[in-house]
């Protein structure tokens, strides 16, 4: 039923190529964002008076089933909590992928309280064969579906079961 509803909301997609905004499912499930979330870098600069950390190379953050990658990242722990991370903002050759689905951009900035990633500078998200493309999407962790605005533009092949 998922995967139907799933090429139901692609396929709107195609007749609004201009279109404002679209929702699609991401992920196929929630994500859990209370799970402890995992980071590995090459390099790591933790500046304590900011609340900030800087991940560089080969960076590589993981909290349940979601994976985001990148070549810089910086991390901003909770002003209130500083074991806490508030959020986090990846750049350059920025991967995320959760389940099967998996997303491509410039930039993403992942906002752990909310379970929101915003995905921004030439997106391109990929379920199976079908893709879709935006200027920014933003991927609710929490519930499993994303939000494509500006530009959009979504490619499906017949007979997928995505």
């Amino acid at each position: 039923m998922r995967r139907i509803s799933s090429i139901a909301l692609l396929a709107m997609t195609i007749f609004a190529a201009p279109a404002v905004s679209q929702t699609v499912p991401f992920g196929g499930a929630e994500n859990d964002t209370s799970a402890p979330v995992e980071v590995s870098a090459d390099d790591m600069l933790v500046n304590q008076s900011t609340g900030q950390a800087q991940l560089t190379g080969s960076v590589l953050i993981a909290q349940g089933d979601m994976r985001l990658s990148a070549d810089k990242v910086v991390v901003k722990y909770d002003p209130q909590d500083q074991s806490r991370i508030a959020s986090m903002d990846a750049t350059g050759n920025v991967t995320l992928v959760q389940g099967e689905d998996a997303a491509e951009a410039g930039q993403a900035i992942y906002d752990v309280s909310s379970g929101l990633v915003t995905l921004m500078g030439d997106v391109l998200v990929t379920q199976g064969e079908n893709v879709m493309s935006g200027e920014k999407i933003v991927v609710n962790l929490e519930e499993g579906t994303a939000q494509a605005s500006g530009r959009v533009r979504t490619i499906l092949q017949p007979g997928s079961s995505q």
